[in-house]
């Protein structure tokens, strides 16, 4: 399972979502959602960058989330992406400092 289709089914999951919900959501028609979103999860196919924007709308994640590899980044990049816009800048100006 590449790392795309296990984070999707993750994000998924976390957001109390069955796969034709999310896909339905996301804007695929109903009577395919289901499978789409299935053969996404499973890896068979790879969505278009479109598709990955909606879906990251949809679940309330960025983007980056559903690439990254490794897991403790990945949960920083959701924090980062939940946080006000205050706090973002405090964490991009606490990391410059600490280079």
């Amino acid at each position: 399972m590449s790392v795309f289709s296990t984070r999707l089914r993750e994000a998924r999951i976390a957001a109390g979502l069955s796969q034709e919900r999310l896909g339905i959501l996301a804007g695929i028609e109903e009577a395919s959602a289901s499978a789409r979103m299935n053969q996404y999860e499973r890896g068979k196919h790879h969505p278009d960058p479109s598709m990955v924007e909606r879906l990251a709308k949809v679940l309330n994640v960025p983007e980056a989330y559903f690439y990254c590899r490794d897991n403790d980044l990945a949960e920083l990049v959701q924090a980062y992406h939940r946080m006000s816009t205050s706090k973002r800048l405090e964490i991009v100006a606490f990391t410059r400092e600490h280079q």
